[in-house]
């Protein structure tokens, strides 16, 4: 676990779109140029991995079918692009599936809906079990979403389950497609900073997303770019909340319709600055923040329960799960 289209005249250099949540995560890495003798350079792993990846394509909208079926499908589509209205008591921020599924869930390294679908039933180590895709997007509206899981075989469900098994008509089942999940990137040259995150931030992504990372909405109150933190953004559960995600989306994906102009440091400033901020708490809360980064968040990529700048992150978060009222 959309906004409204966003023309390619905007000015991609300030977007940052999310994420929520719920949600992810994958592979690609930007190779060096090669030396001028012309050999060629030493790729990392996960980009040798990506490599030899198989790939496929999307069906088109033309090959929705008429009937029940394709009507599902065209229902799951409008719950991905328009979450908050067409998935009403299910949502509790303003975010849209679409927003980190860029393109409707189509575009490759922005963890395209299909190509997750191929893998599904799969273990989580996020939950210790093997999840069906529905229990998935349970996750997606939980975390990502900051919202409550519709339950099992929930229309909602379905057609969002059904609109993925369209996405992924064509491809391989049980394999790791190219441009599934968010690339992994290698670890930065120079550890990841705060400050120059922000500069960074300030620079090409706050015109959009807010100087305060509040987002912005239309006159008429739809979300045009999501907020990146704060009570309406996703919660401290989500993916997007794990810096590393963070990175390779918007290495990948940001500015939008910039993908991969951005520097791999440049990527991972920007997401520890971005997740270095307060959002709502973790629905996994037990007892303490100490008990529940203990639990749920003890690795370098997650700061929730730490200090920074002051403030100790998860300690004032805003609750999870407040489901908006239908609008």
């Amino acid at each position: 676990m959309s906004r409204n289209p966003v023309a390619p005249s905007v000015p991609a250099v300030a977007v940052l779109a999310l994420a929520a949540a719920g949600f992810i995560g994958s592979m690609l890495s930007a190779s060096a140029a090669a030396p001028l003798t012309g050999a060629t350079p030493e790729q990392p792993p996960a980009a040798k991995t990506e490599a030899a990846r198989p790939s496929y394509t999307p069906p088109a909208d033309s090959d929705i079918p008429d009937g029940p079926f394709g009507d599902m499908i065209r229902l799951g589509e409008a719950i991905f692009h328009d979450t908050r209205h067409n998935a009403k008591g299910f949502v509790g921020n303003d975010l849209q599936c679409s927003n980190c599924h860029i393109d409707r869930g189509r575009q490759p390294n922005s963890a395209p809906l299909g190509a997750a679908y191929l893998l599904y039933p799969a273990y989580r180590a996020k939950n210790g079990h093997v999840n069906t895709f529905q229990e998935r997007l349970q996750g997606c509206f939980r975390f990502s979403m900051n919202g409550k899981a519709p339950p099992f075989n929930d229309k909602v469900l379905v057609a969002l389950e059904t609109y993925a098994y369209f996405l992924a008509k064509g491809g391989p089942t049980g394999v790791a497609v190219k441009g599934q999940g968010y690339p992994k990137l290698k670890a930065p040259d120079q550890p990841a900073d705060y400050d120059r995150g922000a500069k960074a931030y300030a620079q090409h992504c706050s015109l959009c997303h807010g100087g305060d990372g509040e987002g912005q909405k239309s006159a008429d109150g739809q979300t045009v770019f999501p907020p990146l933190w704060g009570p309406r953004s996703f919660n401290w559960g989500a993916g997007m909340a794990s810096i590393n995600n963070a990175a390779g989306f918007i290495k990948a994906n940001m500015p939008l319709g910039l993908g991969g102009s951005l520097s791999d440091q440049e990527a991972w400033d920007i997401a520890t600055y971005m997740d270095s901020q307060e959002r709502p708490q973790d629905p996994r809360f037990v007892e303490s923040v100490a008990e529940t980064r203990k639990r749920f968040h003890d690795e370098p990529t997650s700061k929730y329960g730490l200090v920074v700048n002051g403030v100790h992150l998860g300690e004032k978060s805003p609750p999870s799960g407040t489901i908006d009222a239908a609008d």
